[in-house]
């Protein structure tokens, strides 16, 4: 059984309150899935206004004119990620794979109004884009130490026993969230995918783990270009007042800085 390598800040708590810079996490269950954990990332200090309600979708990338080898994050024109980068601070490998999705999810389900700023606003607050605890997303796209959750032991956090005998996160004793979009063995298991065509699905990788993360999100609501579809979806990945506000203050800041 592999030893957890990095532990997310932040477990999930059933009704209540973590003190000081942690924040308020929820565990939802759907008929759908057991949801993800909103785990890693830094921790988040109160923003300096008040956060918006919810965060519009940003224009779709523009494609690459030649698709890359890359899966999903070969999708977007790499002049467009390499300049939103700059612009956003978000790791280029990281950028890739939000646009990636939202351009498959326009292809396959284009009546859900995925984004890829709502993908890169879920994905700062669950894991700081791949980079929580000093991890860094590979050239493979796999996150190196693999980012994992705190035990759900029922130790101050939600109880949620063990799933998977440790195959996915590494515990056989509890379940943790995993990877850089903090999905629980149970919502892996229902929602996983190859997003990067390596023949291999691992919640560890960047572009698998967008991937069935935005997937999940268009199951949870159909009409994420709405502000009550979008809250719908949010709430379903993570319930708290908090998360939702924190989401949507990156997705827009995000959508700002990209020009949108």
């Amino acid at each position: 059984m592999l030893e957890p390598t990095i532990v997310a800040g932040r477990g999930r708590v059933v009704a209540g309150v973590l003190g000081g810079a942690v924040g308020v996490v929820v565990v939802v269950l759907l008929v759908l899935a057991l949801v993800p954990r909103a785990g890693g990332g830094s921790a988040l200090a109160p923003a300096p206004t008040p956060a918006p309600s919810w965060a519009p979708p940003a224009a779709l990338p523009p494609r690459a004119a030649t698709p890359g080898p890359l899966g999903i994050g070969g999708l977007a024109d790499p002049v467009w990620v390499a300049d939103t980068a700059r612009k956003t601070g978000i790791p280029a490998r990281a950028l890739a794979a939000y646009a990636g999705a939202a351009l498959n999810l326009a292809e396959v389900k284009p009546q859900c109004g995925m984004s890829w700023n709502l993908l890169a606003g879920i994905g700062r607050v669950e894991s700081d884009h791949g980079r929580h605890g000093g991890s860094s997303i590979g050239a493979d796209g796999t996150v190196s130490p693999p980012i994992y959750g705190p035990a759900l032991d029922g130790n101050g956090v939600a109880l949620i026993k063990d799933s998977d005998g440790g195959a996915i996160d590494g515990d056989a004793q509890a379940d943790r969230a995993v990877g850089p979009m903090q999905l629980i063995p149970e919502a892996w298991r229902n929602w996983h995918i190859d997003g990067n065509a390596d023949g291999k699905e691992d919640p560890q990788n960047i572009e698998d783990s967008v991937l069935a993360a935005a997937r999940y999100l268009c199951r949870a609501s159909t009409a994420l270009q709405t502000e009550q579809g979008w809250r719908a979806a949010v709430s379903a990945y993570n319930a708290p007042a908090f998360y939702l506000a924190e989401v949507a203050r990156y997705a827009d800041q995000y959508r700002r800085e990209a020009g949108d």
